[in-house]
């Protein structure tokens, strides 16, 4: 549809098949909206790599100057103006392709080289007529009516989030990462609100109740690193280094703001330090400024002077555990080193979208050991990436790290654990082979030779190329883009034992290189050893006298399905726990634990075993660990009866461990997972009187995210006053922001079937699922493992929601819909509505289709091996 000046027939056309369009327009006049040439079929939905490529070779230079027009309420149209700038070197009467996804309805007429033109409307892009482009340099103005899709307007607040492809929802631009654009931003606003963006406040002018701010041009940024905030924000800032940092938040616990505003400024500023130590390019922006942001639906994003992160995880509670001051540093860090990689030097297309968060993860990992020098970081960082990269890694819906992509409209379904989580542990077997000099040596001359431009992977590779003898790019087949593990089967003999690596999937016959660290144990202490499979998949090494048992991947780095043979696995279930240093123990945890999923291990023997770990293990975060795997058991691989049999065991372990416990972190750990299996009644109501103040088992009062845990747990099961504990609970919160998430959740802990029901029906509508994390929240409770039986219902209906969240919704929200859905159920009915759903949808977008495949193998496995499932086989991979 087109506005000022288009003409009937014009928007007509745009419903006709396109072989009639290309054959009408092949016969207008040389002012025709599209030349009749090959490049003048429509484009389609979406960026295609066919259009960016074309764009990227022929346009240069790009500057917006934006301005955008917010009202005070949320239900106005957010409006602005555009201009572009752009140099372009193109055949003659080529089109030009801008992206924008608004209302065109409210499009003005489009001023091109300062003549008047009417674009041609399709498929969320407006097609400027190559008769009115030159070549050499182009302005083109327009206003607008922006979309609220990536804009996230709340009552009292607004911010834009583009990433990935979004931008053009907000006004029209060339949204690819590789036309990185200076920008010049302009807000409008209710003049009491605060604003914050790329650049730095330039000017601002005040007149009838509205304020209006310019903000400096940015350094080139690719349209997903655009963004500005503007609402009813605190704002507070600090000087680091000579730095000037400015925080905007909303949070009003003022003890709470000063409990934490320290150490956010100091925790930048160390971020600061050392990336500009490690990559010799001094901070490359011009202003660094970030916001907490209530239920931001993301744990951070890093746009240059705007970094948005979720609030929680900024301003932590007074107990908060080493595991969430940790998580804080780490998600600081991680943000902070994507101002170098990802906005300096950005990825060309999103097939690579992996680099720019491999490094920030890598980095991040680096940066924040000098600040915990408590903490074994080797350890950290094996329980930080394993684990999560395992549960992808196992599942059919396993993915590379490199992704192809043929348009931006699927660049979210590439995020997840095996970018975020696989790729640093890749990342670090490179530099253990390169050595730590060399691999710092090439990412300088990579970020230096490719400063505010566009990298690809094989950039990169060929730089590190120079620095090693290795095949590199044989490397990169194997563990960069080709999906799934290697397995490493052991085999023991009377005087030796031989580790074999081999390919699942016989028809790729892939090679991972990759040194793996041993450990023997014997009747007395443990013998450690290394094997390299380098230039081969099978090494045998010498067994000492005495062997109990063998443990592979020992060095915390080495990455597969390590199958142990039945005796050490036997073994290790006996000695495990008195093993040291504490990297051996976790790996142990993590060796056994995939034995359980594999069928090898009965989930009775299994819980019993972690209560006996919980109970030994000293390291916090080894702890954590199997306080996780213990939750996880409990709620899915036991069955309802076996789990009542279970519940004074389990209970009974973890208050004995919260009462041996020294220090409030380790207090607060195993009180969050003692309320969040309870289900005695003795249980109950000591969280009961915990919650009202009669107990105080950490020895300090309760935060408020503790006492809305604690309210919400007892709901969960229904306990008999649950209804007026949510009540005052309720009277409790003062944080306007807090109290919203309350009141949208608590439907969803309703005793009541059709209340739950009618909850979860709501979120068909796309309006209903704008606050994501709270929607995630609320699925949890409605589709909780006590709700099980019923909330099955929800999964066909609930899974049919999948591709339309794909198109509407967050990079994470889909996979975080199908676990919330999934995560409760364990029984053959739940596996068999899963299977139904796939066979029935054979069309569906095979990574869309690899996400629901990750989000039921939980649900598949738990099938299987605790009800018999038949429908699909547990397979070593």
């Amino acid at each position: 549809m087109t506005r000022g000046g288009g003409s009937e027939m014009i928007r007509r056309l745009i419903s006709f098949p396109m072989h009639r369009i290309l054959a009408f327009l092949c016969g207008l006049s040389s002012a025709a909206l599209v030349a009749c040439a090959p490049t003048a079929a429509l484009p389609e939905s979406g960026v295609s790599s066919a259009l960016a490529q074309h764009r990227a070779e022929t346009l240069a230079d790009v500057a917006y100057d934006v301005t955008f027009t917010i009202p005070r309420e949320r239900t106005t149209p957010v409006t602005g103006t555009a201009v572009v700038h752009v140099t372009r070197d193109a055949p003659r009467r080529t089109p030009l392709v801008l992206d924008f996804r608004g209302d065109t309805a409210g499009m003005g007429g489009v001023v091109v080289n300062g003549t008047v033109v009417t674009p041609t409307v399709a498929n969320g892009h407006l097609v400027i007529p190559g008769a009115a482009l030159v070549n050499g340099r182009n302005t083109i103005a327009l206003s607008f009516v922006a979309a609220d899709d990536a804009l996230n307007r709340n009552d009292e607040f607004l911010y834009a989030l583009f990433v990935p492809d979004r931008a053009a929802t907000a006004f029209p631009s060339f949204d690819q990462p590789d036309l990185k654009a200076r920008v010049t931003l302009t807000l409008d606003t209710p003049a009491e609100w605060a604003t914050i963006a790329n650049g730095s406040e330039q000017e601002v002018t005040v007149d009838n109740g509205r304020a209006r701010r310019r903000f400096a041009t940015t350094e080139p940024l690719p349209t997903y690193l655009i963004s500005f905030a503007a609402g009813r924000f605190q704002v507070d800032s600090a000087r680091r280094d000579g730095r000037w940092m400015t925080m905007l938040h909303r949070e009003t616990d003022s003890l709470r703001v000063q409990r934490n505003r320290d150490a956010i400024y100091d925790l930048h500023a160390t971020a600061l330090r050392w990336l500009e130590e490690y990559t010799g390019i001094p901070y490359p922006f011009e202003k660094f400024g970030f916001a907490a942001i209530p239920a931001f639906q993301f744990g951070g994003m890093e746009h240059p002077g705007a970094v948005w992160y979720r609030a929680s995880s900024l301003f932590l509670d007074e107990t908060a555990t080493q595991a969430e001051r940790l998580g804080r540093a780490s998600l600081i860090a991680h943000e902070t080193a994507h101002m170098w990689f990802g906005d300096l030097v950005t990825m060309r297309w999103f097939d690579d979208v992996w680099m720019k968060e491999v490094f920030a993860n890598f980095m991040a990992a680096k940066i924040v050991e000098p600040s915990f020098p408590e903490i074994d970081h080797a350890l950290r960082f094996l329980l930080a990436h394993h684990p999560a990269a395992y549960a992808v890694d196992r599942t059919d819906g396993a993915n590379a790290i490199r992704q192809p992509l043929d348009n931006l409209r699927g660049a979210g379904s590439l995020y997840g654990a095996i970018i975020y989580q696989k790729a640093p542990i890749v990342m670090r077997q490179l530099e253990q082979r390169l050595g730590a000099a060399k691999f710092q040596e090439g990412l300088r001359t990579y970020l230096s030779r490719h400063q505010y431009a566009n990298a690809t992977w094989m950039d990169l590779i060929n730089i590190f190329d120079t620095l090693t003898d290795e095949d590199l790019r044989a490397w990169s087949r194997a563990w960069v883009e080709e999906a799934g593990r290697p397995v490493v089967r052991v085999t023991v003999h009377d005087s030796a034992v031989t580790f074999a690596q081999y390919d699942a999937d016989t028809t790729r016959n892939l090679r991972w290189s990759q040194r793996l660290g041993v450990t023997v144990g014997m009747v007395r202490g443990a013998h450690g050893d290394s094997v390299d499979f380098a230039s081969t998949d099978t090494i045998q090494l010498p067994l000492p006298a005495r062997a109990r048992w063998v443990l592979p991947g020992t060095d915390g780095v080495s990455y597969a399905r390590f199958i142990l043979d039945s005796a050490s696995r036997d073994a290790l279930l006996q000695e495990a726990t008195a093993l040291t240093p504490p990297v051996t123990r976790a790996v142990a945890y993590l060796a056994l634990w995939e034995e359980l999923l594999a069928g090898h291990i009965a989930p009775r023997g299994y819980l019993t075993f972690v209560t006996q770990a919980v109970t030994a293990e000293s390291d916090e975060l080894v702890r954590a660990q199997l306080l996780s795997q213990l939750r996880t058991v409990y709620w899915r691989y036991l069955s309802v009866s076996d789990r009542r049999d279970a519940t004074a065991l389990v209970e009974g372990v973890l208050w004995g461990a919260l009462q041996r416990a020294t220090g409030l972190s380790a207090r607060s750990a195993l009180w969050s997972s003692l309320v969040a299996v309870a289900e005695s009644p003795e249980a109950l109501r000591r969280i009961e009187r915990a919650w009202s103040g009669r107990e105080q088992p950490l020895g300090v009062a309760f935060s408020e995210a503790q006492q809305i845990a604690m309210v919400e747990a007892l709901a969960l099961r229904d306990w008999p006053t649950a209804d007026s504990l949510l009540a005052v609970q309720r009277t409790r919160l003062t944080n306007p922001d807090r109290l919203a998430r309350f009141d949208f959740v608590r439907p969803a802990l309703s005793p009541n079937t059709s209340v739950r029901d009618s909850t979860v029906a709501r979120f068909a509508s796309l309006d209903n699922r704008r606050r994501e994390s709270w929607v995630l929240d609320a699925l949890s409770a409605a589709a909780h493992p006590r709700r099980a039986p019923h909330s099955a219902s929800y999964i066909m209906d609930g899974l049919a929601l999948v591709e339309e969240i794909q198109q509407t919704g967050d990079i994470f929200f889909p996979l975080g819909w199908m676990q919330a859905l999934l995560g409760g159920q364990q029984s053959k009915a739940a596996a068999d509505s899963v299977a139904l759903f796939l066979e029935r949808h054979p069309s569906m977008p095979p990574r869309l289709r690899g996400k629901v495949l990750q989000a039921a193998d939980d649900l598949f496995r738990a099938a299987t091996i605790v009800h018999g499932w038949q429908g699909r086989p547990l397979v070593e991979r």
